[in-house]
């Protein structure tokens, strides 16, 4: 073989792989080209659901092509979650993030993916407050009563959750961590079983969610304490919030956001966010999610990861002070 044919030969590769690596950057510039799939995982009918199909019409807008949702469920959300980690970093497969991800690596012996390293946070849509509520035959009437009541009592009383592990146990255990108290954990297979127990007296205490809170607290049959957000919640401002009654600090809310696969370029993710702003700046939108009980967000991808970051360490110190052990 000829000096000058290896020439030819190797101008010829660096010709093919400039004009490959210039369509990659002239197909980002141009992003997105064809539909984009949401992957949700879970099952229809669920906030992270109603959350992505509330967004997604108004990203169509944004963005000028199709926005899918597709429901993956199975696995507590690591079936959906894992396929978008696998997915290919372009930006046409995304996931509708929810937080229990950032509870699961502490409670999951075997994760199917690295929850910082496998997705590019591209920002959280929403935030949900949960609310912490009793029987109302409970005679603590607040926070401090409920903890006084509580520490002359110490692992005598119970408190329903929607499982072990889910974030309405864990926002629990951290308020008793927190607030130097201890109960007893009665776990059921899902929110609605707990809550129905609870109206019936048969567990006193549980935190739940804001719209199922809410709505037995209007309706005579639960008692409110305190909600669970850093600040009130514009769906129920007259509750105020359990770090204001004596829980400096305490701030557990559940969240749903967008992800897509790790590696995704940074031109992609930038342009999904400014589509995520517009679609949370629609006034329907916004009322929508208002009032069930959501505060929109909109951060950005670097706020979203680092606030990741902090959820995982935060859980994982909740989890070691129960004692819980992953499965």
């Amino acid at each position: 073989m000829s000096a000058s044919y290896q020439i030819r030969m190797v101008c010829s590769l660096m010709g093919i792989s400039l004009f490959g690596i210039a369509l990659g950057v002239a197909a980002q510039q141009n992003y997105p080209v064809r539909s984009i799939r949401i992957i949700v995982p879970s099952g229809a009918g669920g906030g992270t659901d109603s959350t992505a199909r509330l967004v997604a019409p108004k990203l169509d807008e944004f963005l000028g092509q199709r926005v899918l949702v597709e429901n993956r469920p199975g696995a507590g959300s690591l079936i959906g979650s894992e396929a978008v980690a696998r997915a290919a970093p372009d930006g046409y497969t995304l996931l509708a993030g929810v937080s229990s991800i950032t509870i699961q690596p502490s409670m999951q012996k075997n994760m199917p993916f690295d929850v910082v390293k496998d997705f590019a946070p591209v920002s959280q849509l929403v935030i949900l407050p949960n609310v912490l509520v009793a029987h109302p035959s409970m005679q603590p009437k607040n926070i401090k009563e409920l903890i006084a009541f509580s520490k002359s009592r110490p692992g005598k009383l119970e408190f329903g959750s929607a499982g072990t592990g889910s974030n309405l146990h864990l926002c629990m255990e951290m308020f008793l961590s927190m607030a130097g108290l201890k109960m007893v954990h009665v776990p059921y297979k899902s929110a609605n079983q707990a809550i129905a127990d609870l109206v019936a007296g048969y567990v006193p205490f549980m935190v739940t969610n804001m719209i199922t809170g809410t709505q037995q607290v209007k309706a005579g049959r639960l008692r409110a304490y305190g909600v669970t957000s850093a600040r009130r919640s514009n769906a129920a401002p007259d509750i105020p919030t359990i770090a204001e009654q004596g829980v400096p600090e305490y701030e557990a809310v559940q969240w749903y956001g967008l992800m897509a696969p790790g590696g995704t370029p940074r031109d992609v993710v930038a342009k999904l966010h400014k589509g995520v702003v517009f679609a949370l700046q629609d006034a329907t939108v916004k009322e929508r999610f208002q009032a069930s009980g959501a505060d929109p967000v909109g951060n950005t991808p670097e706020e979203f990861a680092a606030g990741i970051r902090n959820d995982m360490a935060k859980w994982a110190k909740v989890v070691k002070a129960a004692g819980l052990k992953p499965e």
